[in-house]
């Protein structure tokens, strides 16, 4: 019985914790020590780790007693690590998923001991809740980045913007002066092309009309044309718009050589139309000029012919030749003989002529030119290229802004220079400005007072307003020179035109009472 009892109580000493265990634990509550008695593993044997019963008593009324497995200190550790880091796996995957590209990288942090020693208490899912983790604070900064980001994108396309608008309006500036450099008188030719009809070269000194264009450095093409024998142009157009190609344009203009035989037999035509005796439908100019236009409308026709001169210089020493083969015949004779081949018809005149030129520029506003020879229709040929190839310079320096007509030297105005060479001038044209203000009249006032500023000074000085008007009354002004040479004063009225155009303030102030 001695040794059951001492087995016995040996037995309980085994059971019963050490007094070291129960100072490094403490108990915990009921649904903390089921929770861990349900997820711990049950402890295999052999292992290293000392795995403590304990044995309590629920209360007073309960007998029962109760078994807890208490875990060790450096298992707790390592179980608190594993869920701490499965939680910062659960929010990094959250936030890959909602932010895309960026992916946060996080370090699993070790628990310090003295939280779990000192609070032993606290749940061990402690950071696997989402909701109470620091990556709110990373969002809200990663928002903010976004907004700055995108702001500095917004600056950056407005910056391309504002640059690519600076490059386009370079671009439309350079375009312009290139098209206006290509109108300039020199620069103009360079885009002009002359297209000449093929039944062209054919006729006797066609030749000499295409080497004269060609020796002026013109660009020359031949085609066949609608007219025979005709000249059109073709000019380059440098668009002033940024992008576009450059474009080829038909000039109005058309020139048309009419063979010497071709218009003879016209003016022929038009001579027997006008006594009534043509018979049949023949071609005369107004026809052959509307047949023209009709294959060409919109154009503007000028007819050019050759040797016209030389026909009556033939005509009339052929005429002298007649004569002095007939010998000394009766005056009367011979006259009436002229008169009698003159009615038949078979001669034109230069008269003849000069009435179907007439008729034809009163019906059809068309001009016929005459040349002695093909080298000089070749000049006349080159000089009407140059002024095709002027002529949208030349409308666009006419066109002044003004509905009255300015003189050549009016035009360009006066140019000063930063001396001021050349105010003189303009404050000459200023005066001349007024009504029946002659060249010498202002020159006079401008000898007097050479600026407007020293006149106003001049009226200042003045002490009363009728002294102010009649300031400039006697000015001498010199007409002529020599014995020729006269002399007046500028008057009062004009001097009173001048003193209100310099000091009214009225811009309705009619100035020139008697008109």
């Amino acid at each position: 019985m001695a040794e059951s009892r001492e087995s016995s109580e040996g037995s309980d000493e085994e059971r019963l914790p050490t007094l070291a265990s129960l100072l490094r634990t403490s108990p915990s509550p009921p649904c903390d020590l089921g929770r861990r008695r349900s997820s711990s593993p049950v402890p295999k044997a052999g292992s290293e780790e000392e795995v403590v019963v304990v044995v309590s008593s629920g209360s007073d009324d309960d007998d029962d007693e109760e078994e807890e497995e208490v875990v060790p200190l450096p298992e707790r550790i390592k179980r608190r690590m594993e869920v701490r880091n499965a939680g910062f796996e659960v929010a990094c995957s959250s936030q890959r998923s909602t932010e895309g590209g960026e992916r946060p990288s996080f370090s699993p942090l070790p628990a310090p001991q003295s939280d779990s020693t000192a609070q032993p208490n606290m749940p061990l899912i402690s950071g696997a809740s989402p909701e109470i983790s620091p990556l709110p604070k990373k969002l809200n900064h990663s928002q903010k980045e976004r907004e700055a980001t995108c702001q500095s994108w917004q600056r950056r396309k407005e910056r391309e913007a504002l640059r690519r608008q600076k490059e386009e309006e370079k671009e439309r500036k350079r375009a312009l002066a290139k098209m206006l450099k290509a109108q300039r008188p020199g620069e103009c030719q360079k885009y002009i092309t002359v297209v000449l009809d093929s039944v062209l070269l054919q006729v006797e000194g066609g030749e000499q009309v295409l080497s004269a264009l060609q020796a002026a450095n013109y660009s020359c093409v031949v085609e066949n044309q609608a007219v025979p024998c005709s000249i059109t142009w073709r000019r380059k157009t440098v668009s002033s718009q940024m992008g576009e190609g450059d474009e080829w344009t038909e000039e109005p203009n058309v020139l048309v050589l009419l063979r010497l035989e071709e218009f003879l037999s016209m003016a022929h035509n038009y001579k027997q139309e006008a006594r009534g005796c043509m018979e049949g439908q023949q071609e005369t100019l107004q026809t052959y000029v509307a047949r023209v236009m009709e294959k060409m409308p919109g154009k503007i026709l000028a007819l050019a012919v050759a040797e016209v001169e030389n026909y009556f210089r033939l005509q009339s020493k052929k005429r002298q030749r007649q004569a002095a083969a007939n010998g000394r015949q009766d005056e009367g004779q011979g006259r009436r003989k002229k008169r009698a081949v003159e009615d038949s018809g078979l001669e034109i005149t230069r008269m003849d002529v000069e009435e179907a030129l007439v008729d034809l520029q009163l019906c059809k506003q068309v001009q016929v030119t005459f040349f002695e020879s093909w080298e000089e229709l070749g000049e006349y040929a080159t000089m009407f290229t140059k002024s095709v190839a002027e002529a949208p310079f030349k409308r666009e320096r006419e066109n002044t802004g003004f509905s009255f007509y300015l003189e050549k030297a009016w035009c360009g105005g006066v140019k000063v220079d930063r001396s001021g060479k050349g105010l003189l001038e303009v404050w000459k044209r200023q005066l001349q400005q007024f009504n029946r203000v002659s060249l010498e009249m202002a020159e006079a006032i401008v000898s007097a007072y050479p600026s407007p500023q020293l006149l106003n000074q001049a009226y200042i000085r003045c002490s009363s307003e009728q002294e102010r008007e009649n300031m400039l009354a006697n000015i001498t002004v010199r007409h002529g020179e020599g014995v020729t040479a006269t002399c007046r004063r500028i008057g009062p009225e004009l001097s009173r035109r001048v003193y209100l155009q310099m000091t009214s303030h009225d811009p309705d102030l009619y100035l020139d009472v008697s008109g």
